[in-house]
Order: structure tokens, then C-alpha cells, then sequence
């Protein structure tokens, strides 16, 4: 396991390395940059001052290599835009916002999803099943972002419910009504694929030898579903769940938007807005980053979900 996990780190730096240079090299590909668009109202001493202060007239080369000496060394660099405030800040500021809000859209996002599943398999060509598969077709089809403006225009102001904004005095609970809205907008795409995996996975376990012969043996019931039937059928949950819970942490740019939620999502969303190059690479980077660990934890909870996994690996 140590080996693999090493391996793994191995490869994880160098598809970071191929990001940031990526990232870098199609920034950097645009013409013009941040401080263009103030060039008017500058004096020419100034101009020349902070294209000086940022590096922009170095050499591509140069501005390359001091991007990936700041990176190794945690150093994310300063927003062009704003002065003073530096990407660690904006992260240390912001993923906790975007955090709180992905984790609840996990939560729902599984919890609903999976009993839906679930209950269309064992009800299988019945009215629930029916029900799961529409359910899940409709919450497939509307984008996120045009079912966030239906909650606004529909749900918002009424029983209580902000239409955007957020609010908080340090507790989890503190600003729950400023995220329910978001949350649900963002819920309702991975109810559906969540139901229409676990379904599926449900449907293809039910009807294994091992099921049968737990059966066979009077195993009760629920000891076979909790024991046998759930916990293999839920790998292929498993599969999308490491990336999809960095992708929605790191932050969704429209319904943060459209919310005016200040998480890592709208900050990215601004940085382009500005072509904050700084803003823009570093940020690219830390999802990748999110993105790739995730996969990594996937890989490791196959183990403790299944340990034939492991049993297998090591055979070979």
C-alpha cells in the first residue's frame, strides 16, 4: 500500500507540473494583461513601476520559472487587481465558505440519492422505480444554474429564505437559511446521478451468487442488505464521489454568482473578469490539486469498502 501510495504521489506532481505550465502558457498566451485596462488613467512612471513590481516585462521564461519556484514553495503569489492581497489569504478566507456549502451538497446529494436507488431497485418496474427514473431524468436535464434561478424567483424571500447573500457569526448553523437555496440547486444533479448509479449498481449486486446463498441460509433481511447488498453496490458511488466533492468544494462559479456567496467559485469567477493572471494560475492549480487527492482517496477507500480489492492487488 505504502508503494502504491508513493507511486501515486510521483505522478500526482508531475500532472501538477503539466497544469501549471498548461495554465501558465494559455494565460499568458492572451494579449495584453491586467494593468492595460488602467493604462489610461496612470500616469507612464506609474505604469512602468507596477509592470516592474509584477514582473510583466521580464522574459516568459523567467516569469515561468519564478511561477514554479513560488509554487514549491507554497507561495501562490499577489492579485495583480488587488494589491496586498495575496491567493494563500483568498484560500484561508474562502474555502471554508465553499467547503461548508459542498459538504452539505454531499450530504443531501447522498443520503437522498441513495435511498431513491435503492428503493427503484428492490421496486423495480413498479411506480417507484418509475418515479426515481423521472425524478432523476428531470434533475439530469436543468442546469444548475437555471435551477438556481427558479428557487430565487419562486422559493426566494418567502418562509424566510434570502435570495443571496451570506452571513455568518462563526457556527455551522449560524447562516443555514443562506445556504439553502444553493445547496438545493446544486443537490438536485448529483441526487439524480447518485439514484441512477446506486440503482443500477443495486440491480447488478441483487442477483449475485453470494446474495442467493445469504438468502438461502436464513440470513435476515436487512443483514443482507446493510451487509451484502449496500456495501458492494456502492463502489461505483464511491468512484465519483472523490471528484465530485473537490469539484464542489473548490467552488461552482454561476450559483456562486448568482448568490453572492464569497467562496473560491465567484473568486475565480472575478479573477478571469480582471484577468487577474495571478489569481487566475494559482487557483487552476489548488483545484487541480483537490481534484487529484481526491482521486487518490478514492483509490484508498476501495480497501476499507472491499478488502478483496486489495487481496487481488497483492496477488498480482
Amino acid at each position: 500500500m505504502l508503494k502504491y501510495i508513493l507511486k501515486r504521489i510521483g505522478y500526482m506532481v508531475l500532472t501538477l507540473w503539466i497544469i501549471a505550465t498548461l495554465t501558465f502558457a494559455l494565460v499568458n498566451a492572451v494579449p495584453g494583461d491586467p494593468i492595460n485596462n488602467q493604462a489610461k488613467q496612470l500616469p507612464e512612471s506609474t505604469y512602468k513601476a507596477i509592470r516592474a513590481k509584477y514582473h510583466l516585462d521580464d522574459p516568459i521564461t523567467t516569469r515561468y520559472f519564478d511561477y514554479l519556484k513560488d509554487l514549491l514553495h507554497g507561495n501562490m503569489g499577489e492579485s495583480i487587481k488587488y494589491p496586498g492581497k495575496t491567493v494563500n489569504e483568498m484560500i484561508a478566507q474562502e474555502l471554508p465558505v465553499s467547503a461548508k456549502l459542498g459538504i452539505q451538497v454531499v450530504i443531501v446529494g447522498l443520503v437522498i440519492g441513495i435511498t431513491m436507488g435503492v428503493i427503484a431497485a428492490f421496486y423495480r418496474n413498479r411506480w417507484p422505480d418509475y418515479l426515481v427514473i423521472f425524478i432523476a431524468l428531470i434533475g439530469s436535464a436543468i442546469p444548475g444554474f437555471v435551477l438556481a434561478l427558479l428557487l430565487q424567483f419562486f422559493l426566494g424571500g418567502k418562509m424566510g429564505l434570502p435570495t443571496a447573500g451570506w452571513y455568518s457569526t462563526g457556527g455551522w448553523f449560524s447562516n443555514l437559511k443562506y445556504t439553502i437555496l444553493p445547496t438545493i440547486a446544486l443537490a438536485v444533479a448529483q441526487i439524480a446521478s447518485n439514484a441512477r448509479f446506486m440503482r443500477s449498481s443495486v440491480l447488478d449486486v441483487i442477483n449475485q451468487d453470494y446474495i442467493l446463498t445469504a438468502k438461502s441460509k436464513g440470513v435476515k433481511k436487512v443483514s443482507v442488505i446493510m451487509k451484502h447488498i449496500l456495501r458492494n453496490a456502492s463502489i461505483p458511488v464511491v468512484t465519483i464521489l472523490g471528484p465530485r466533492i473537490a469539484s464542489i468544494i473548490t467552488g461552482t462559479l454561476i450559483v456562486e454568482q448568482m448568490y453572492a456567496i464569497p467562496g473560491l467559485g465567484r473568486e475565480l469567477f472575478n479573477a478571469i473578469n480582471n484577468r487577474d493572471y495571478t489569481v487566475i494560475m494559482s487557483l487552476t492549480v489548488f483545484f487541480a490539486f483537490l481534484y487529484i487527492v481526491s482521486l487518490l482517496v478514492v483509490d484508498i477507500a476501495y480497501v476499507l469498502i472491499d478488502p478483496k480489492i486489495k487481496l487481488a492487488s497483492a496477488k498480482k
